[in-house]
């Protein structure tokens, strides 16, 4: 019996990535031979992906903007199809999973048409739109939450609940024990807003940290990610405020940071809200506003649902709002430590297991 190869189809943001980082690392050892389909934007992040080879295909997204510009997208979607269909023919994979966005599309449509069983992974709670479009070709749908809402009809039997794999060094941060601060200690304050930052972040919280008595911020120890056109702002008010603050616009190492954190403020992507879940840290979530499936909203609310998050909606997201929530933790922390605890138990560290567990039954023994 030969290899197995399997090509994994993720976009080049950190969202898409990571998880499908965790599935090659479950799939490697197993003896899978793993390539990454990615557009272009993959850049630095493809660094530390265990890949046998990366191969780029062209896609955009149709959504939003004008009806030209729609139409452009699809073309370039067609035309990154065309474009996977070579090499989806030279490798002759056993199947081609997909970790939504549209950049799996032209993938995971090519396999399609050529007879790849081909496997989706939604990572929200609310399925996006480009892995509802390919849900119906799709061999087997996994999911990282329970209960995922948009499904289409009739394709429920292919549904598995396998969670949403972290990467490896949020399965090493978790070694981390969480502690609530003790009166003389630092509080441990950490804010981030996605892969590429959160304009709100930046206006809101040295606003409301502002508001704290000066007892109180002399207690901080910030990290926060802000954009790079904000960060000298942003670090510049927080000097002001005599907070010890490290500002910087992206954290290699974030998911130590997170595990070093007494509480985080952050958006609720899937991956952020998994990554807190197995890391077992306590959380205020912003759900990014305005997104047609609101799916960072259902995420949040599988973490505020199982007790370790306290979600709050960017418009009631205020500086008074985000100072009182610091001072209720400041003045009891048994808030964080219960909070850590049911995060902790709400989180899968083995989801990247499950998934491969999933995908490799699902396959026929031999190649």
């Amino acid at each position: 019996m030969s290899e197995r190869l399997i090509v994994l189809s993720a976009g080049g943001t950190g969202g898409h990535l990571f998880p499908a980082e965790s599935l090659a690392v479950a799939l490697k050892p197993r003896g899978v031979r793993i390539v990454l389909m990615t557009d272009n934007r993959v850049g630095g992040l493809s660094g530390a992906f265990p890949a046998d080879e990366i191969v780029q295909v062209s896609s955009a997204t149709p959504s939003g903007g004008s009806f030209v510009g729609k139409g452009f997208a699809a073309l370039k979607l067609g035309w990154g199809t065309l474009g996977a269909m070579g090499p989806l023919r030279r490798l002759r994979p056993d199947a081609v999973v997909g970790f939504g966005g549209y950049p799996t599309v032209p993938p995971l449509i090519a396999a399609s048409m050529l007879r790849i069983p081909t496997i989706v992974h939604e990572q929200n709670g609310v399925m996006g739109r480009a892995n509802r479009l390919l849900a119906r070709r799709a061999s087997l749908i996994a999911t990282g939450f329970p209960g995922v809402r948009s499904i289409p009809p009739g394709i429920r039997a292919k549904i598995v609940h396998t969670g949403n794999p972290v990467r490896p060094a949020v399965i090493e941060a978790a070694k981390t024990v969480f502690s609530a601060p003790a009166p003389s200690d630092n509080f441990k304050l950490l804010v981030f807003g996605g892969s590429q930052g959160a304009r709100v972040m930046s206006d809101i919280v040295p606003a409301g940290l502002a508001l704290l008595p000066k007892e109180l911020r002399s207690r901080l120890s910030l990290t926060q990610q802000a954009r790079a056109e904000d960060a000298d702002r942003v670090s510049g008010l927080y000097a002001s405020l005599g907070i010890q603050a490290d500002i910087q616009p992206f954290f290699s190492d974030l998911p130590q940071r997170m595990a070093d954190a007494h509480f985080v403020v952050a958006r609720s992507g899937a991956s952020t809200v998994a990554e807190l879940a197995v890391l077992g840290r306590p959380s205020l979530l912003v759900p990014l506003p305005g997104a047609l499936d609101q799916d960072q909203a259902a995420n949040a609310r599988y973490l505020s649902d199982a007790g370790g998050a306290e979600v709050v909606l960017q418009e009631n997201f205020t500086p008074e709002r985000l100072a009182l929530e610091i001072t209720r933790r400041f003045d009891d922390p048994s808030i964080l430590v219960n909070a850590a605890s049911a995060a902790k138990k709400a989180g899968i560290a083995d989801a990247g297991e499950r998934l491969a567990d999933a995908i490799l039954s699902y396959l026929p023994s031999g190649r």
